[in-house]
């Protein structure tokens, strides 16, 4: 079980790291649009940051729940048109 559990914490946290990369606002600046995505990519970037905290502290689990609500963020925020993704990527449900 831990051994994949660790996999599954790496994979996540490459996973959202990735995806921040590939992601980038679609929407007008100066508009309440752009400023929600903005927020989207903070909120996907702390999570990230926070996983990587977790992970070095040896929490796997809360490592692993942070990639994925960034994750999670991050990918709505695309659904919902906020971003922009390569389409050749399958990082996304779009």
């Amino acid at each position: 079980m831990p051994a994949e559990l660790a996999e599954k914490t790496d994979r996540y946290g490459e996973m959202l790291a990735d995806a921040l990369a590939a992601a980038e606002i679609a929407v007008p600046a100066d508009t309440p649009a752009h400023d929600a995505a903005r927020e989207v990519r903070e909120m996907a970037v702390a999570y990230l940051d926070d996983g990587e905290h977790f992970r070095a502290a040896d929490d796997p689990v809360n490592a692993l729940a942070s990639f994925s609500y960034g994750y999670g963020w991050l990918d709505c925020g695309v659904r919902l048109g906020l971003f922009d993704v390569p389409e050749e990527t399958e990082l996304f449900t779009v």
